[in-house]
């Protein structure tokens, strides 16, 4: 028979206070104690306190790489943390819990704080998780102190249960946090099974890649996908570099202590064109114009959902070039109508560009 929630409840509560107890007489054993070694002081706990009770024997120690660390009657389990600081707070399991064991439906927090004074303090797991937050994949932070109506289920106006059901746990997480950004943010994870190709982090979980290492060609490849992505960088706005800054970490790990000097030093420029020359404009034209097929390319070939997000708009034009074009004018520290002669001219100057524009 299966024992009831209740049972399960009064079984981790009496365990807590023993654990309590326990550290009151003997503080110096538990302040040397290992993560490792507090599993098996709560199995213990667990077990004594399950004699005569329906759990008596039906307590399994898991721990490793499986979720939760205690398997209590098949049907719930205690997940242990400990701490050799003042905080509680540590990190959880992975959201898509991908290790959690099968038929577990209900689970405990019992955290362990190894310092003076020795506490135990033991929660329901959902109760107590606060944010999603990355090492190699998204995870749970545990906050033993967590207010009531205070946790990430609240904030994203779901449940544990609810989002456990889903498909891809993930990606409600993604969608949440993506709508809490401000202007010029942006998540530096991203889901690698939700989405295109270009939602997948080149290794910005690993390392940070400073920008003046790149080869040339990586170099060209990104600076194009920087105009084709942002036409706000045509801008005379003093954050225009924000948006691109945030996108270079968040999907190449990618930092430079000067993006104003990829993509203009300053200065201006004549820019010859097939019928006309453009004198005296920005040199961030002269770069567009290096770059004009690697551009048109980025903008036809770019997942439609980035655009939107890249562009700000709610829709991607049949023409996605005319649509660019006229970001990047309106955009612009010239004059909106020469800015997009300017442009169409610069494009329009190659065979290839031509034929692309046309289409």
């Amino acid at each position: 028979m299966k024992p009831t929630l209740a049972e399960f409840e009064i079984l981790v509560a009496k365990s807590n206070d023993y654990l309590n107890l326990s550290a009151e007489k003997n503080e110096s054993y538990f302040l040397g104690r290992s993560p490792t070694e507090i599993e098996d002081d709560v199995l213990n706990a667990l077990n004594i306190c399950s004699i005569g009770t329906s759990f008596e024997g039906e307590i399994v120690k898991v721990s490793g790489q499986r979720f939760p660390d205690i398997v209590v009657a098949k049907y719930y389990g205690v997940e242990v943390k400990s701490s050799h600081n003042n905080q509680w707070i540590t990190l959880g399991g992975s959201v898509n819990e991908s290790t959690r064991i099968e038929g577990v439906e209900r689970i405990w927090v019992t955290f362990a704080k190894l310092v003076t004074p020795v506490l135990f303090v033991s929660r329901p797991y959902e109760e107590c998780l606060s944010e999603v937050v990355v090492t190699h994949y998204p995870r749970y932070k545990i906050n033993m102190n967590l207010q009531m109506g205070a946790t990430i289920f609240d904030k994203m106006g779901t449940t544990y249960d609810a989002l456990n059901e889903l498909e891809s746990p993930v990606k409600k997480v993604v969608d949440y946090y993506k709508s809490e950004l401000k202007e010029g943010e942006s998540l530096w994870w991203i889901d690698t099974n939700n989405g295109s190709e270009s939602d997948i982090v080149n290794n910005a979980s690993i390392k940070i890649v400073q920008w003046r290492t790149l080869s040339t060609d990586y170099r060209r490849e990104i600076i194009s996908k920087g105009f084709a992505y942002f036409p706000r960088l045509l801008s005379n706005s003093a954050d225009k570099y924000e948006e691109f800054s945030s996108w270079l970490v968040s999907h190449y790990g990618i930092v430079s202590s000067s993006l104003r000097d990829i993509f203009s030093a300053g200065g201006t420029v004549t820019i010859s064109t097939v019928n006309r020359s453009f004198i005296g404009v920005p040199q961030i034209y002269k770069k567009i114009q290096d770059y004009r097929i690697e551009i048109l390319h980025n903008i036809s070939m770019a997942n439609e959902s980035d655009l939107k997000e890249y562009w700000r708009v709610d829709q991607i034009e049949k023409n996605r070039f005319d649509q660019w074009i006229l970001l990047a004018s309106g955009n612009c520290c010239l004059d909106a109508n020469y800015a997009s002669e300017l442009l169409v001219a610069i494009f329009y100057e190659s065979a290839n560009c031509l034929s692309i524009y046309k289409t």
